[in-house]
C-alpha cells in the first residue's frame, strides 16, 4: 500500500509509516508478522478495496446520500488512503456539514501527518471550519492546544503570538463558557495559559508580573461568577493561588480573601446551578432516548427562554444542534429565536446557512432564510443564490415549492417598489421570469385550483399594477383559459380583474364568451346571472336588453334540462312504488293460495315467502315451477293475467344488482396506495363534470389496489380528463384511459348469460334468477323433476305462454273420492 510520496528517504518512509499508523491503524516497518497474518491481512485490504469501489460507485450516481459518505470516509481512515481519504471529507462537507466527531478525527489526522510548520496555516483553517459548523467543547480543546504547541509566535511568547492566543481563547469563552458541564475546561486552560506566561517573565521586571498576575486574578474573578460544574473547587484553587502570590488567607474560612463582590457573585453563580442541576442531570443520562434527550433539552430552552438572558439560551441551542443536528423543530425554534432577539446579521445568516445545509428538506427554513435576508438589506446576488439553492432541494410536498416561488415574489415586489430598486439594479422582468418558472414548474405537478388560481391572479395584478402592461395581463388570464376553461372561477378571476381595473368593455366580452359553457353543478345558471347583474350596475338600458336577450334562452334551456332530470327521477320513485305494491299482493296471493296446499307444500310456501325481502337464489329447477305454478293459478283468479305477469318481471329486474354503465367514465391505473377519492377529486377539478369515484380495495384488508374508475358527466369532460394521461399525482404518472367493459364483459359470460343480459340488462353472479317469460322462451327445456307430482298437476315438458292450457283441453284434477272409485273398479 503506497502512503508516501515519490523521493522521500528512508527516514521520512519510516517517520509517515509510524503516522499513518495513528490515522488508519497500519503497522510500522518495524512490526514482524508472520506469512499467514500477512495474507490474512491482504484479505481484509482487498475487501475492503472492494467495499470503497462500490461506495464510490453509489456516491457517483447519488451525491446526496448521507450515509454511504460516512461509510466512504470511515473505509478509506481504516486503509490509511491520506489523499483518498482528505478528498472524500472535502466532498461529504460539500453537501453536508461533518459532525463534531467527523471534524476532530479530520483535525487530528492532518496534524499527525503535517508536523512541519509549513502546513500550520491549513490545519488551522480546518480547525476553524470546525469549530464554525458545531459547539463542541473537546474540538475547541484541541485547538487551542494545537495552536500552543505548533504557532511559532506563541512558543516564543512574542506579543503577537500572545495576543493572537488570549484572542482565541475569548472565542472559546464566547462559544462554550456557559456550558455547564464542559465549559470549565476552556476557563482552566485558559487560566493555565496564562499561568505558563506569567513563569517566562523576568523576576525583575515586578511590574510586568503584577500586570499578569492581575490577568490570572481576572479569569479567577470571571470564572467564579458563571454557574459551572465544580464551582466549589474553582474557589479553592483561587485561594491557594492568592496564596501563592502572598496573600495569606484563612484556608478553613470559605471566602477569607475573597473580595465581598466576587463572593456574592459566586453564591449567585451557585444558586443559578443548583436550579439547573436537575435538567443537566436528565441530560448527562446515558440510559435515556434520543426523542427523552431532546425533549429534556426543549424543556430547558423553554425554562432559559423565560428567565430571559439570551446568551444562556444561545449556548443551550447550540448544545442540543451538536446531538441533534437534523431536528427541524430545533433549527425552527432557534432560529425564529434570534430573529426576535438578537440583531447581529452575520451571526444570523450564519446560523441560517447552517440550519438550511442540515435540513434541507424543510421549506419553511429556507423561506425564513429569504426573508432574515431582505430583513438584512441584503443584496439581490444573496437573494437570488438562496433561492436558487432552495428550489434545487426535494421537499415532501408541492406546496413547499409554491411557498418558496412566492416568498421570492413577495420580495421582488417589495423591492422593485421601493428605492432599493434602483441601487440593486433590479427590474420587473424578473417577477415576470419569476412566475413563469413558477407556472413551468406547477404544469407538471398536481397542485390544487385555489392555489393555481392564486397565482395566475397574483401574476395578473402585478403585470397590471408594477409592469404596466394590461396586455399581458390578459395574456395571464387567457393562457389560464386554455388550460382549464371549464372551470368557472377561472372566468370569475379573469372578470374581477377587469372589473376591478375598471375595464367594463373587457369584462362584457368575457361575458359573451362564457356564458353559454357548461360548468360544474349550478354554475351555468350562475355565470348568466352575474352577467345580468353586471349590465344592472355597470351597462346602460340597451347592454342589459342585450344580455337579458342572450341570457334568457340559455336559462330556458338549462331549466328544461333540470325539469327532464327531475322527471326521470319521480318516474323511477313512482316505478319502486308500483313494484312494491305488486310484490305485496304476490305475497298474499301465495298466503291464500297456501291455506289450500297440504302441510309440506304450506312449509316451502313458507321458505319462499322468508326470502322475499332478499335477492332469491333457488336451489334446484323444482322450486323455480312450483314457485311459476303458483304465480299462474293465482294471477288467472284475478283475471288480468297478462299484467300481473310483467308487474311480476318489473318486481324481480327492480331487485337486480345494479351496474354502472360506463358510458363516460375514465380507467385509471398505477395510482398511488395512499391516493384518496378526494385526491382524484382535486386531480380532475380542472377537467370539471365528475360524478362519481370508485377506488378499488382489497376486500381483505381495504387497502387501495391503485385502480379507480371516475364518472363524468359527458363526454367533453370525459375527453379533457382522458388528455391528462401521464400526468403525475402524488408522485406516480398515472395511466387515463376511456373505460369500455362491454367487450370484456361479454367474454367472460357464459352464451346464454350474454345473450339474457342483452335483453334485459346485466345481472350479476349470485343475482335472482331471469324472468319466467324469458327461460321458458329457451330453446332447450328445463328438466323438471316430476316423479312425485300428479300428472294432472305438472305441466308437460316444453310448454310455454304461448300454448296456454283451456278449460276444454285440460283435464279437471280428481278428488280423493273420484280416485277410490277408480281403484275399486280395477
Amino acid at each position: 500500500m503506497e502512503l508516501v510520496k515519490e523521493g522521500e528517504d528512508d527516514t521520512n518512509h519510516e517517520g509517515r509509516d509510524d503516522e499513518v499508523a495513528s490515522v488508519g491503524g497500519t503497522c510500522s516497518k518495524g512490526d514482524v508478522s508472520s506469512p499467514s497474518s500477512s495474507d490474512s491481512e491482504s484479505d481484509e485490504e482487498a475487501a475492503e478495496e472492494v467495499q470503497i469501489g462500490a461506495l464510490r460507485q453509489q456516491l457517483e450516481e447519488n451525491p446526496l446520500n448521507y450515509e454511504a459518505h460516512v461509510q466512504h470516509i470511515h473505509h478509506l481512515r481504516k486503509l490509511g488512503h491520506v489523499e483518498k481519504l482528505r478528498q472524500a471529507r472535502e466532498s461529504m462537507n460539500k453537501y453536508f456539514p461533518l459532525s463534531p466527531k467527523m471534524w476532530q478525527d479530520w483535525a487530528k489526522d492532518e496534524a499527525t501527518l503535517n508536523q512541519g510548520s509549513e502546513n500550520f496555516e491549513e490545519i488551522e483553517k480546518l480547525y476553524e471550519r470546525g469549530v464554525h459548523e458545531y459547539l463542541f467543547v473537546p474540538l475547541w480543546c484541541d485547538y487551542l492546544e494545537f495552536v500552543q504547541e505548533h504557532d511559532p509566535l506563541v512558543l516564543e511568547c512574542a506579543p503577537g503570538g500572545l495576543s493572537k492566543m488570549r484572542t482565541l481563547f475569548e472565542r472559546a469563552l464566547t462559544a462554550c463558557g456557559l456550558h455547564f458541564s464542559e465549559g470549565s475546561n476552556i476557563w482552566e486552560a485558559y487560566r493555565e495559559f496564562e499561568q505558563a506566561v506569567f513563569l517566562t517573565i523576568d523576576g525583575s521586571d515586578n511590574e510586568e508580573k503584577v500586570k499578569q498576575a492581575q490577568r490570572i486574578r481576572a479569569l479567577f474573578h470571571r470564572q467564579l461568577s458563571v454557574p459551572l460544574v465544580n464551582l466549589r473547587s474553582t474557589l479553592t484553587d483561587y485561594k491557594l493561588w492568592e496564596a501563592e502570590q502572598g496573600n495569606l488567607n484563612d484556608v478553613n474560612s470559605e471566602f477569607d480573601g475573597v473580595p465581598s463582590n466576587i463572593v456574592s457573585a459566586y453564591q449567585k453563580s451557585l444558586e443559578m446551578g443548583n436550579a439547573r442541576a436537575s435538567y443537566e442531570a436528565q441530560l448527562s443520562n446515558h440510559d435515556a432516548t434520543e426523542v427523552d434527550r431532546l425533549q429534556h433539552f426543549v424543556n430547558y430552552i423553554k425554562r432559559e427562554d423565560s428567565i430571559g438572558d439570551p446568551a444562556r439560551v444561545q449556548v443551550l441551542y447550540e448544545r442540543a444542534l451538536a446531538d441533534f443536528p437534523v431536528s427541524s423543530d430545533l433549527w425552527l425554534g432557534y432560529t425564529s429565536y434570534l430573529d426576535r432577539t438578537l440583531k447581529v446579521s452575520e451571526f444570523v445568516k450564519d446560523v441560517y446557512s447552517r440550519a438550511t445545509r442540515n435540513c434541507t428538506w424543510i421549506g419553511q427554513l429556507w423561506i425564513n432564510h429569504m426573508l432574515a435576508l431582505e430583513r438584512m438589506s441584503a443584496s439581490e446576488k444573496e437573494l437570488s443564490t438562496v433561492f436558487e439553492r432552495a428550489i434545487q432541494c426535494s421537499f415532501p410536498g408541492v406546496q413547499e415549492y409554491l411557498d418558496l416561488f412566492l416568498t421570492r415574489i413577495d420580495g421582488l415586489r417589495r423591492r422593485i417598489s421601493s428605492t432599493v430598486a434602483k441601487e440593486d439594479g433590479l427590474d420587473y422582468s424578473l417577477i415576470r421570469e419569476t412566475f413563469q418558472r413558477a407556472v413551468d414548474y406547477f404544469s407538471l405537478q398536481v397542485i390544487s385550483i385555489n392555489d393555481l388560481l392564486h397565482l395566475y391572479a397574483y401574476w395578473a395584478r402585478l403585470e397590471g399594477t408594477l409592469g404596466n402592461d394590461f396586455v399581458a395581463a390578459r395574456g395571464v388570464w387567457e393562457s389560464l383559459i386554455k388550460k382549464s376553461g371549464s372551470l368557472l372561477e377561472v372566468w370569475q378571476g379573469y372578470l374581477a380583474m377587469e372589473v376591478g381595473m375598471g375595464h367594463i368593455n373587457e369584462a362584457r366580452s368575457i361575458y359573451k364568451r362564457c356564458y353559454s359553457k357548461r360548468f360544474q353543478g349550478t354554475g351555468s345558471e350562475d355565470i348568466c346571472h352575474s352577467w345580468l347583474r353586471f349590465e344592472r350596475e355597470y351597462g346602460t338600458l340597451d347592454d342589459l336588453d342585450l344580455a337579458v336577450k342572450k341570457v334568457t334562452p340559455r336559462l330556458q334551456e338549462l331549466m328544461a334540462y333540470k325539469s327532464q332530470q327531475d322527471s326521470k327521477g319521480s318516474l323511477s320513485t313512482q316505478k319502486d312504488g308500483s313494484v312494491a305494491v305488486i310484490a305485496s299482493q304476490k305475497r298474499k296471493a301465495n298466503k291464500t293460495y297456501g291455506d289450500k296446499q297440504p302441510p309440506a307444500k304450506k312449509r316451502k310456501d313458507v321458505t319462499i315467502e322468508r326470502s322475499e325481502t332478499s335477492i332469491p337464489v333457488p336451489t334446484s329447477t323444482s322450486s323455480i315451477l312450483d314457485n311459476v305454478n303458483q304465480q299462474e293459478e293465482t294471477l288467472q283468479d284475478t283475471g288480468d293475467h297478462e299484467h300481473n305477469v310483467k308487474g311480476v318481471e318489473d318486481s324481480k329486474l327492480s331487485k337486480t344488482k345494479i351496474f354502472y354503465t360506463d358510458k363516460c367514465t375514465a380507467f385509471i391505473s398505477n395510482l398511488s396506495v395512499e391516493a384518496n377519492e378526494n385526491h382524484l377529486h382535486g386531480f380532475f377539478k380542472d377537467s370539471g363534470g365528475v360524478t362519481a369515484i370508485r377506488l378499488l380495495r382489497d376486500k381483505f384488508s381495504g387497502k387501495s389496489r391503485g385502480l379507480a374508475y371516475v364518472d363524468f358527466s359527458d363526454e367533453e369532460h370525459l375527453a379533457a380528463a382522458v388528455a391528462k394521461n401521464k400526468q403525475k399525482l402524488l408522485g406516480n404518472k398515472l395511466s387515463i384511459a376511456r373505460s369500455d367493459p362491454k367487450q370484456g364483459r361479454n367474454k367472460s359470460l357464459p352464451p346464454s348469460m350474454s345473450s339474457r343480459s342483452q335483453g334485459k340488462g346485466n345481472l350479476s353472479r349470485g343475482s335472482e334468477a331471469p324472468p319466467r317469460e324469458e327461460s321458458r322462451n329457451t330453446a332447450k327445456p328445463v328438466r323438471n323433476i316430476t316423479f312425485a307430482i300428479p300428472r294432472a298437476v305438472a305441466k308437460p315438458l316444453g310448454w310455454s305462454k304461448r300454448e296456454l292450457p283451456t278449460d276444454e283441453t285440460t283435464e279437471k284434477p280428481k278428488s280423493n273420492e273420484e280416485f277410490r272409485e277408480i281403484f275399486l273398479k280395477k
